[in-house]
Formats: structure tokens, sequence, C-alpha cells
């Protein structure tokens, strides 16, 4: 007779997140479900909105200065080009959607709502709001069930005009232009002409006439990253373009500026939490695009 195995305590199932990324023309910008259990964004920013709903957990993020805290049913909406990060709150980590709509559409649909020719803006504040986190939900869920285009459409125009009737603020007023603000356009200038381009800090900074040390602290304090981070995060932007027309990942690393594969999915995955081999599969898998319709939601 074979002995009976002692009982053992059952193991914890490791920690697995689960990332979804798919692309609609109905709104020219990517979406994502996921569920993060033990991931942590670094600092970076998005040449798009990020308009997520918290489904469950909670998330903490650094944004403009402060620490947030994002629950359940909240929506911690981040502007373009505004650095921030991003990690589970508590070992249970969180779950969200999230929209990821470009300026111009957002901007597009603002003007037809308000008449004023306006970016939208959004404060920092966490936007606790359960009506317009519904409507978000329910249309997030359509263009995830790839549901017909009239349905689809009108949920995802309603939401967004709801977000931006209720929570966009006034245009930011510009600063009056300084000699400091030329000197750090004129770095960012530099820094995005040839991505692929060995620079220096010294050779950065000689271009606009200041030494490194207060270059470098001139443009990270302006910013929020420093030089090197920022060209990274512009590089990663750009490679989705690539990614999305289904070139090598290696191809597109070595084109977008970065020394290997390596070290181009260590960045991508701090950022976009997956691999990029990941995130380009993600895409290729998802429902085929719905058709566009004559609207704000159309790709021109």
């Amino acid at each position: 007779m074979v002995p009976a195995r002692s009982p053992r305590q059952a193991r914890p199932a490791a920690a697995v997140n689960a990332v979804r990324y798919w692309r609609t023309p109905l709104m020219d910008g990517d979406l994502l479900t996921a569920r993060y259990l033990k991931h942590a964004f670094g600092p970076h920013w998005h040449d798009a909105y990020t308009i997520p709903v918290i489904e469950a957990g909670l998330e903490t993020y650094q944004y403009r200065g402060s620490r947030h805290l994002a629950g359940s049913g909240s929506m911690p909406v981040i502007n373009p080009g505004e650095v921030h990060t991003g990690s589970g709150a508590t070992d249970a980590g969180w779950r969200y959607r999230v929209f990821y709509p470009s300026v111009e559409y957002l901007t597009r649909l603002s003007v037809e709502l308000t008449g004023r020719p306006e970016t939208p803006w959004f404060g920092s504040d966490v936007i606790e709001d359960p009506d317009l986190a519904a409507r978000l939900t329910h249309a997030h869920l359509l263009l995830e069930q790839n549901t017909l285009a009239l349905e689809t459409e009108s949920a995802l125009l309603d939401a967004f005009g709801v977000l931006i009737a209720r929570h966009a603020l006034a245009p930011r007023l510009s600063s009056p232009p300084t000699r400091d603000t030329a000197r750090v356009a004129a770095m960012q200038a530099r820094l995005a002409d040839d991505l692929a381009e060995t620079l220096t800090l010294t050779e950065l900074a000689a271009g606009v006439g200041l030494s490194p040390f207060y270059a470098a602290r001139l443009f990270t304090r302006s910013v929020g990253q420093a030089p090197h981070a920022w060209r990274n995060q512009l590089r990663l932007n750009r490679s989705l373009g690539a990614l999305r027309a289904g070139q090598p990942v290696t191809q597109v690393a070595v084109a977008s500026g970065f020394a290997d594969q390596s070290h181009f999915t260590r960045h991508f995955l701090r950022t976009f939490g997956v691999p990029p081999g990941r995130w380009q599969t993600s895409l290729a898998n998802a429902p085929r695009s719905l058709p566009t319709t004559a609207s704000v939601g159309s790709k021109r």
C-alpha cells in the first residue's frame, strides 16, 4: 500500500499581472484593461490623455508634486505630457480600465461642446463621480466587446462629453516667455531631433550657453524629468507606431535609439506595464477595429 501523503499547506498563487492593450479609430487612441498585483510604473508621460476608471483595489501615484490615492470607482485623470508614476497602495494591487484619447480628438469634442477653441485640461485631484464612472465603464466595455459602432460611439461621446462638461478646467494660462523657457524648449528640440544620435549633457548644455550642471537642473525643474529620462520617454512614445505596424521589436529598439532590445524592454515595461513584444501581440490579437463614422470620433 502506498502511504498517504501528509497534507501540505497550500502555496499561495504567484502574483500575476493581467494586461491587455488595443486600439480603436473611434477615439484615435489606445485602450487598456489591466490588473496589477506587482508592478510599479516609473516616472513617465504620455502624448495622449490618460483617463482611467479604477474597478477594484487602490492605486497610489505621484503627480504634480503630490502623492494621490485612487480607489474603486474613482478616476485619476492625467493630462498629456505630465510626468506621473503609479503602483498598488496595498498588496492586493488594483484593477482598472483606461482610455488614452489623443489631444486632437478630445479638443475637437470640447470645441463642439463649448464652442471655444480650447484644449480641455483637468485638475490634479482624483475625480469622484459615480455617474461618470458608470458611463466611462459602459463605453469601455462596448469597445472591448466590439459592439456595433453606432451604439459604441454614442456611449463614448456621451462619457467624454460628461467628463469635459463637469470636470474640465479653464485652459492653463501660459507664463510669460523667459530666457529659461526658451532654453528648455531648445534643449527639448535638440533631444528630439535625432533620437539615435549620441548626445552628451555637455553638448546639450553648450547649445543653450549653460554649464552642464545648470542645464540639467533647469531642465529637470521645468519638465519634471532629467534630460536623459525625458528623451527615453519620447523614444518609447514614438516606438509605438512602429510596433503597431508589426516591425520586429529588435529593429524598433535600435531605430528608437536604445542600446539594444534589453535596454528597450526594461524601459518599456516600466512605462506600459508589459514588455514590447507582449504589447505588440496584444494589439495584433485584438478584435477587428470598428468602422468609423463621420463624427468627432472619426480618425481623419
